[in-house]
């Protein structure tokens, strides 16, 4: 995938803030600590949670062929599909948002599949993840109710946002009517032309992804594997607690709101959540007593071995993908 100078300016400016961020939360965090406590860990336990991580990874892959192949056309393998799902996480960790579309290039290019239909699914999945997500965000109201509300009072005036929304909301409504104008005239005016006639192609097949979820046969494995994924990122941050001393004894559902908080902070438009996902993960590790340098640490520790494992896997990726297009074998497995 090509980036333009803006583009790039924007890749710089992310990962600017993202090491400023990183640099700032731990500039007072001594390396000698991070080490002790490291060599404090129990290696065993993070490596089952690589080996859940990878789990997850792959059930993932499977789910997004259950979409990929709901129109029963095609069988796509999902080794395949696996690569190009750690391909597209290799690419979010340069260019923020990109694997999305890099994994689908890695499938156009092995398998022969339409950009518009795989983008399509791929927006589903992720319109199915942010389902979830807010499911656990509900659950972990449920269970960690005062502490939710607490924290919440702390960063946001119920108040105040009331006040903003209500007195920016005609300027908000008349902004929206002024864009749909401007599209609808601008539609008007060039729709025969030749990027209007293949962005409605494209949008046809992106369509066709989305609807494709109606399609999928196996409709209890596509919505068990994505409740499954969410367990699986619940075990993998349950183990690495338990593999440190500092964190060993917190109980579940305060883990729970740990996934919550850690989640929220890799939907940030960083590369790879670096930064944000320590700030949010240590700031609830603290709610709950953790030291300020015991929650940092285990920000660190859990999001470091995330990375090492989609960087290995991603660059593994990457070659079996340069070898399967110059061996120009498209639907072999």
């Amino acid at each position: 995938m090509k980036l333009n100078l803006k583009q790039w300016i924007q890749v710089a400016i992310s990962l600017i803030v993202a090491v400023w961020i990183f640099w700032f939360l731990y500039k007072d965090i001594s390396l000698d600590s991070l080490l002790n406590s490291v060599s404090e860990a129990s290696f065993l336990l993070i490596g089952i949670s690589i080996l859940v991580t990878i789990l997850g990874f792959w059930l993932r892959a499977w789910r997004w062929v259950l979409l990929i192949d709901a129109e029963g056309k095609n069988k796509t393998p999902t080794s395949r599909a696996f690569w190009a799902l750690m391909v597209g996480y290799l690419t979010n960790m340069l260019v923020p948002r990109a694997g999305e579309l890099a994994r689908c290039g890695v499938l156009v290019k092995t398998e022969g599949a339409q950009m518009g239909k795989l983008f399509g699914t791929v927006i589903l999945e992720r319109t199915v993840d942010l389902l979830f997500l807010v499911l656990t965000i509900f659950l972990a109201f449920v269970i960690e109710r005062n502490i939710f509300i607490h924290l919440f009072s702390e960063l946001v005036s119920v108040e105040t946002l009331g006040d903003k929304i209500t007195k920016n909301l005609p300027l908000l409504i008349g902004g929206l009517l002024v864009l749909a104008i401007f599209f609808y005239f601008a539609f008007l005016k060039y729709r025969e032309s030749n990027i209007f006639k293949k962005l409605r192609h494209f949008a046809r097949d992106l369509v066709k992804g989305i609807i494709s979820i109606r399609q999928v046969r196996n409709q209890s494995g596509f919505w068990g594997s994505s409740l499954a994924i969410w367990v699986i990122y619940y075990i993998t941050l349950v183990l690495v607690a338990w593999a440190i001393p500092s964190t060993a004894n917190l109980s579940l559902s305060s883990l729970l709101m740990v996934m919550v908080m850690g989640s929220i902070g890799m939907v940030a438009p960083v590369q790879g959540g670096i930064g944000t996902f320590h700030a949010l993960v240590a700031f609830i590790l603290i709610a709950y007593g953790l030291s300020e340098e015991e929650g940092k640490i285990f920000a660190v520790i859990v999001h470091s071995s995330q990375v090492v494992t989609i960087v290995v896997l991603g660059l593994v990726s990457l070659g079996i993908f340069f070898k399967i297009t110059s061996n120009k074998e498209p639907k072999s497995s």
